[in-house]
């Protein structure tokens, strides 16, 4: 290595990742027309073009959320500062809160409620598994909750989490229902409105394929109208949404120097999703899925999750006894170019989490991953 005083050109290359055919739980591969996108020239945040580009971004974010909330808006940050958006911004210290777990990113919004003061109560099923309005109802009624945090899409179980009844029990009770749609949103049917979701939040790099940096939040009137009324300050200065929907709104109030780029991927992300159209988009996501799952099961491998709740954007597929997790994740990456997961807390060496999301979500790419899942498999 240089001195810190000497600088050699040697030691600092021009990159060059290589390429990747992303089937991890994210980031998903990225559209080419995205790419093209971002190298469009920077300009100001206030700029009147950029201006006219915020209003068609919230416009085709309400398309794919489903929703007509006015305060649908991509938060700057990944998607952990949208969901800490909504955490900050609808949850007060001493508010009581149920937070339903059954897998990694339940204990994620555990510990963020827990900063923000809330007092928090939690049903908990083993990962994998889903909740039953049943089991929320009597949640509530015990604890008297007023907000739920709930995961559409648990990207470490690879579990899709039923809403409809639930948002009814929640709403019954006078709450409101917070909902992660990180691994979600543009690949299966998230319908804010439809069922009843007060807050949802998601991030761009998952079934939206743009690269991450930015987090996509829906608030309904009802949740606008919690924030409106609450008795404390938001917390959080840089995610205080009584601010940021200034900038966004038809305020412009200055709030924050937006990451031009990363709104020009998102726009044109959403554009390609649009001319796809979102329920041949989902019908996409759920044939592949369909082939990927008959191919693991064709290789005499398990998958975690029932078909009834299988979510298909993320996959888990379980580890045989015998094979080396690290090694073929390892072989897959060095011989194929292909990146797949492993799994985290209960399953961490348990499970595979393959990702078919946004543009990586192809027939070409399952059938690859297969291919050479069988050689490799047949090594061991």
């Amino acid at each position: 290595m240089s001195s810190p005083n000497v600088f050699d050109p040697k030691h600092y290359p021009e990159l060059d990742s290589g390429p990747r055919v992303l089937l991890g739980p994210g980031p998903s591969m990225v559209h080419p027309r995205v790419l093209r996108a971002m190298a469009a020239p920077v300009i100001g945040h206030l700029d009147p073009y950029f201006l006219q580009l915020m209003d068609r971004t919230q416009d085709l974010l309400r398309y794919v959320f489903q929703t007509k909330n006015q305060l649908t808006i991509p938060i700057s940050g990944t998607g952990s500062a949208a969901m800490e958006a909504a955490v900050a911004n609808f949850i007060e210290p001493g508010d009581p809160v149920l937070v339903c777990i059954n897998g990694y990113f339940g204990h994620r919004l555990t510990d963020m409620i827990q900063r923000y003061g809330g007092e928090i109560s939690t049903i908990h099923r083993s990962w994998g598994e889903v909740f039953t309005p049943k089991e929320v109802k009597e949640a509530l009624t015990a604890h008297q909750a007023k907000v739920v945090a709930i995961v559409h899409a648990e990207t470490s179980t690879g579990a899709k989490q039923p809403l409809g009844d639930i948002a009814k029990v929640v709403h019954d009770q006078g709450g409101i229902l917070i909902v992660d749609a990180v691994t979600s949103l543009g690949g299966i049917p998230v319908s804010v409105d439809e069922v009843g979701i007060d807050v949802c939040y998601s991030g761009t790099q998952k079934c939206l394929s743009v690269p991450p940096g930015l987090g996509p939040i829906t608030v309904s009137p009802k949740a606008e109208e919690k924030l409106s009324e609450r008795k404390t300050i938001v917390a959080n200065w840089y995610l205080d949404l009584s601010m940021v929907q200034k900038y966004w709104g038809t305020e412009r109030t200055y709030h924050h120097t937006a990451p031009i780029s990363a709104n020009y991927a998102l726009y044109e992300g959403l554009r390609v999703i649009a001319e796809e159209g979102l329920e041949n988009r989902w019908q996409r996501h759920r044939q592949n899925a369909e082939l990927l799952w008959e191919g693991l099961e064709d290789l005499d491998l398990s998958l975690h999750v029932p078909m009834k709740f299988r979510l298909e954007p993320l996959t888990t597929v379980r580890i045989p006894d015998g094979v080396d997790d690290l090694k073929v994740r390892k072989q897959l990456l060095n011989d194929y170019n292909i990146e797949i997961a492993g799994g985290l807390g209960e399953l961490k060496g348990k499970v595979w989490r393959i990702g078919l999301m946004g543009y990586s979500s192809r027939a070409e790419n399952v059938l690859l991953l297969l291919t050479a899942l069988e050689r490799i498999l047949s090594k061991q």
